[in-house]
């Protein structure tokens, strides 16, 4: 081999370990925590907010992905996009497009955000589906008093992984519909006035769900460490706090 070839060849090996490190770091700023599952580990990433990404059995899925919370041309991309509801800071069409594989993304969506991606697979509360081998059940996300998130539009999703069942509740409050769900592993739980709870109304759900952890999310201003207070003696619930506000 030539000199000349020899110093591409390791101009360009020194390149791409340049660019494996940038894009591991860009990836390792958000922490991530790992649930062991029948079929292998889930990993849990914290975006922020109610951003979330999931990682199970090769499967790459992106809940409510915002771009003001990430730089999503370094995060892999989306095999599976869940959209909560069409408020801009949980539905993001830059963000989504950014995410997607030509002809192979699929994207779930609750009815008010069909219009903004006529092409994703709308569910309603209540609906089931499976995609990629993950059951997918559509839970009822709402304001019963308040003008903010009308009843029967918005959704949070319960994800089956393997033997786990991990709840992404959307925007909400303590109503009925999610303090009756059984058998939750994982609840990410949103905590911040007046849009969804206080501390003491997302304690008042984990008391009747029960899930093995829950993390308080979209908690915006809201000390989550008035959860763990709340919740201090309830023995079988942990709470976790991440950085996601």
């Amino acid at each position: 081999m030539s000199s000349s070839l020899i110093i591409r060849f390791l101009f360009s090996a020194a390149l791409l370990c340049a660019v494996a490190v940038i894009t591991s770091y860009a990836q390792d700023n958000f922490r991530s925590d790992t649930l062991k599952t029948s079929n292998g580990d889930l990993k849990m990433v914290f975006i922020g907010h109610g951003t979330l990404m999931f990682e199970y059995s090769g499967v790459v899925i992106h809940v409510d992905p915002v771009s003001m919370y990430a730089d999503y041309s370094k995060l892999p991309k989306a095999d599976l996009i869940l959209i909560t509801h069409e408020h801009g800071d949980h539905l993001d069409p830059k963000a989504i497009q950014i995410l997607s594989k030509p002809n192979a993304t699929r994207i779930v969506v609750n009815p008010g955000s069909a219009k903004a991606l006529p092409d994703a697979t709308v569910m309603k509360n209540a609906d089931t589906t499976t995609i990629f081998g993950i059951k997918i059940e559509a839970v009822p996300a709402y304001n019963p008093e308040k003008p903010f998130h009308p009843k029967g539009n918005g959704n949070g999703y319960v994800l089956t992984f393997g033997d786990k069942r991990v709840f992404a509740a959307g925007d909400t409050e303590n109503v009925p519909e999610i303090k009756s769900l059984k058998n939750i592993d994982v609840a990410f739980l949103p905590m911040n006035l007046p849009y969804t709870m206080t501390p003491e109304q997302v304690a008042d759900v984990a008391k009747a769900m029960r899930p093995k952890v829950l993390y308080p999310y979209h908690y915006g201003n809201t000390d989550p460490n008035l959860l763990v207070t709340l919740l201090k003696d309830e023995k079988g619930i942990e709470v976790r706090v991440r950085k996601l506000q």
